[in-house]
């Protein structure tokens, strides 16, 4: 007999829930790749590879010449034995090579290590060891740091020399291979290897070492693309802009501006050394539109004599960071062209992680009254998840009433990595799951913070507690004064007092009797300078007093 086989309509499927939500899918390849700023290069070379992606002297190099030198520096560090993960070290001026590094290296895969130039051979050499560079791309000038600093490493690594034919004095070339050499020998077809996973190691930045050897700071590929996307957001840049490295590339891998100018398909103008009469001439030249700074640079642009000064038709946009630059000369640098913008940041957190945003209420303000709000650090970058001044021990915000002090804290994903082999200073500056700057500051109404000194910096007077910073606005008032630093001296008295360091403009006079009558007018009775010192201000190579050093001769008094 025959039979009827009768189909049975499928049950429809239901999606199951998984463990952590309805919505939740795996990644793939099709909706998801790790974040390194390498893109950033690679985008501009395909959309604008003739653009001029930098200027150096009377060189220029094209975006596609950009991509092409970052693929064969890579190839070239892989040919030699570099492996992804490992260390490859920088110590160079802004130079084109140093904008190669900041693509090339990662690239590679491997972890870009910038030096700060102004370092001693022995602490190079710390450097080199601690973070295990497998090779170091050092130009000419440094010989007589570099050179001393290999020989206390005491093993051999790859170190390729930058012969750079605007550099025009001694040093003699110490690795085996020079880098355009080396450049040619790599190929342009390297293929770069994407991070597997974006909380990768892309950088390793040195802090200070004011107090014994400095720490490494680990930056990953995820902290290095959002800080590079919050630059471009917070001040903002525009497209195609015209950069000027007045800024270190070595100073937090110059506040990622390597990547967030080539993002915009900008021009990078390179320059060895800040020199006014050389800066002013950029500008007009080149129609530079965007530069960075430390407060001691602004000073230099101010006080330039004016045969240095070229003439400029258009507002440059100016950001500063470091100290508080004084309403003076906000005034000043506007008076000459520049449009200031104040930030703060630290190493730790990838460079700049906050600004003061200009407000449409201060509009009808005087320009005195501008400035002081322009001087203040400002509110969190778009890209910062957090950040409070808080009590540093219960973790509570303080008011924000502009008076009550507080420690500065961030948190977020570009802020660190952690201390290279260091958990437990890792873990201190991570407690209570926010990391903790040793900035104190306050926090006004309007939730703009502004800082009044570091940790260590606060002065203790009979009791009192006394803002360096809010001394050294004091000075800085002054007419003769260009610069002011102020630390703690030992008093028997009153435990300490507060010391100035003050450093006059040029052709300018005063006496230090003149200069505390001054402050006696601006400061409470105990905030007032016991002792005043001239001369100049000891400065890093990011343009910040070395207060350290100032410590100490004020404690040989």
């Amino acid at each position: 007999m025959a039979t009827t086989r009768t189909r049975m309509r499928p049950k429809p499927q239901r999606t199951k829930p998984t463990a952590t939500g309805l919505f939740t899918f795996p990644p793939t390849r099709a909706n998801f790749a790790a974040l390194t700023p390498v893109t950033f290069l690679t985008r501009a070379a395909a959309v604008h590879p003739d653009r001029v992606a930098a200027i150096h002297g009377e060189h220029r190099i094209t975006y596609r010449q950009l991509e092409d030198r970052a693929r064969r520096l890579a190839s070239g560090l892989a040919r030699h034995g570099i492996r992804p993960g490992q260390t490859v070290s920088a110590m160079l001026p802004n130079v084109p090579a140093m904008l190669d590094a900041h693509f090339g290296v990662p690239m590679l895969g491997a972890v870009l290590n910038t030096i700060n130039t102004r370092l001693d051979a022995r602490t190079v050499a710390y450097i080199l060891e601690h973070g295990e560079s497998k090779a170091l791309i050092t130009d000419r000038e440094y010989a007589a740091v570099v050179g001393p600093a290999l020989k206390q490493l005491g093993r051999r690594l790859l170190v390729i020399d930058v012969d750079d034919p605007l550099y025009e004095g001694a040093g003699e070339r110490l690795g085996e291979v020079e880098y355009e050499a080396f450049l040619s020998e790599g190929s342009p077809d390297f293929a770069d290897k994407p991070p597997a996973d974006e909380r990768q190691a892309i950088a390793l930045n040195y802090t200070s070492g004011t107090t014994g050897n400095p720490k490494g700071v680990v930056y990953s590929y995820r902290g290095a693309y959002l800080e590079t996307v919050g630059n471009i957001m917070a001040w903002p840049l525009p497209a195609h802009p015209v950069y000027l490295w007045t800024l270190p590339m070595f100073h937090c891998n110059g506040w990622h501006y390597p990547w967030s100018v080539t993002a915009m398909a900008g021009t990078h103008v390179c320059l060895r050394k800040v020199d006014p009469a050389l800066v002013f001439r950029l500008i007009a030249e080149h129609g530079v539109t965007h530069m960075c700074g430390a407060p001691t640079v602004l000073a230099m642009l101010i006080n330039a004599p004016a045969e240095q000064r070229v003439a400029f038709d258009h507002v440059v946009e100016i950001e500063t960071g470091g100290s508080s630059p004084p309403a003076k000369v906000i005034k000043a640098m506007t008076d000459l062209g520049f449009h200031v913008t104040h930030l703060y940041g630290l190493t730790e957190v990838h460079g700049p992680s906050t600004t003061c945003v200009w407000q449409r209420a201060w509009d009808p303000l005087d320009p005195a009254e501008q400035a002081a709000k322009v001087a203040r650090q400002g509110v969190r970058y778009p890209t910062l998840a957090g950040q409070m001044v808080a009590d540093p021990k219960a973790l509570e915000p303080v008011p924000a009433d502009g008076r009550t002090i507080g420690e500065v804290m961030l948190r977020g994903n570009t802020v660190m990595l952690g201390y290279l082999k260091d958990a437990k200073a890792t873990a201190a500056a991570f407690r209570g799951g926010w990391f903790h700057s040793g900035d104190l500051a306050v926090q006004h109404p309007d939730g703009y913070i502004e800082i009044k000194d570091r940790l260590k910096d606060i002065i203790i007077s009979g009791g009192e507690n006394i803002s360096s910073i809010e001394v050294e606005i004091a000075l800085t008032r002054h007419p003769a004064v260009l610069m002011a630093a102020v630390v703690a001296r030992p008093d028997e008295k009153w435990g300490e007092t507060p010391c100035a360091f003050v450093q006059l403009k040029d052709d300018a006079k005063a006496t230090e009797d003149e200069l505390i009558a001054f402050c006696r007018g601006q400061l409470p009775r105990f905030a007032v300078p016991k002792t005043v010192l001239f001369g100049p201000l000891p400065t890093t190579a990011t343009g910040k007093i070395q207060k350290y050093t100032l410590r100490e001769r004020a404690r040989a008094l």
